[in-house]
């Protein structure tokens, strides 16, 4: 099978309206139209964009099943382009996650439920949300595929290192990082950067990196939604406002930066099992 060397990527930064699913639908819908308009094959929404982020005991109104009709609408709209959108699920009475979807084709491809839920700073995600337990791989055409971490995901090193053991080709990290919300001392818009930088150059993983920006009650996300290239350049950051970023992403480039540093190759998995289960003794 031909794999297709070039990859035509975005990164939709905008402000959800809490609690507003309807409002925030008609948007999605507006950002992966324009998105279709530039031919993007990849198009990845913030955390939770179609709820919104502080929703307290609010995340049962908002949740919504896997295969809930207003998902599976916007599939429809995307078409043959991946699209990953956040949102709340509801797997059964009670239980519900801060999840993505990833849609394509007309039909929802798959989900990521959040693993690392954030209680610390100002986060309190252990309080309302069940934790995922599996990480998560798409084939968005020959030759590419993604993997996705939310957020807080990200922060802990050993859930990246195993979601990109399998060498998907791109990391989609939505998050919703607002200004100070760790603690006062801890500066996201530094800290975000340096964290997918990593990943991106030790992995020679591409990362498409989708936050908000706008305020939400007394919280202020900050953006800086950026796409990053097999070494950890940047290939393309937001301005300070609402924008759709796009950029091209070369399978050639990432299978040099693999070349060079040979992370995958080299993890030595049963050495770190090994090491791990001594931990654990």
């Amino acid at each position: 099978m031909h794999h297709q060397d070039t990859l035509l990527v975005g990164a939709v930064q905008f402000n959800a309206d809490l609690g507003d699913v309807d409002h925030n639908l008609a948007r999605h819908k507006e950002y992966i139209a324009e998105a279709r308009r530039q031919k993007l094959e990849l198009l990845v929404f913030p955390e939770l964009s179609l709820t919104g982020y502080a929703l307290g005991p609010r995340v049962m109104e908002v949740a919504m099943p896997a295969q809930d009709p207003r998902l599976v609408a916007l599939a429809e709209a995307a078409e043959a382009m991946q699209t990953i959108v956040g949102f709340v699920e509801e797997a059964g009475p009670g239980e519900y996650y801060n999840a993505l979807g990833v849609l394509q084709h007309g039909r929802v491809v798959a989900v990521h439920r959040k693993l690392n839920l954030p209680t610390y700073g100002g986060l309190e995600e252990g309080k309302w949300f069940c934790q995922g337990a599996r990480l998560t791989y798409a084939d968005v055409c020959p030759g590419w595929t993604t993997t996705s971490l939310i957020c807080a995901d990200l922060w802990n090193p050993a859930l990246v290192h195993a979601a990109l053991l399998s060498r998907p080709t791109v990391l989609c990290a939505p998050i919703n990082s607002a200004s100070g919300i760790v603690s006062e001392e801890f500066s996201n818009e530094r800290n975000w950067l340096l964290n997918v930088r990593f990943y991106a150059m030790t992995y020679g993983t591409p990362v498409i990196m989708a936050n908000r920006f706008g305020p939400e009650g007394t919280s202020h996300f900050w953006g800086g939604s950026c796409i990053l290239g097999p070494r950890g350049e940047t290939l393309i950051t937001a301005e300070d406002a609402e924008a759709l970023i796009t950029a091209s992403l070369s399978r050639c480039e990432i299978a040099k930066a693999r070349f060079e540093l040979p992370t995958h190759r080299d993890a030595d998995t049963p050495l770190i099992q090994q090491l791990l289960a001594a931990q654990l003794s």
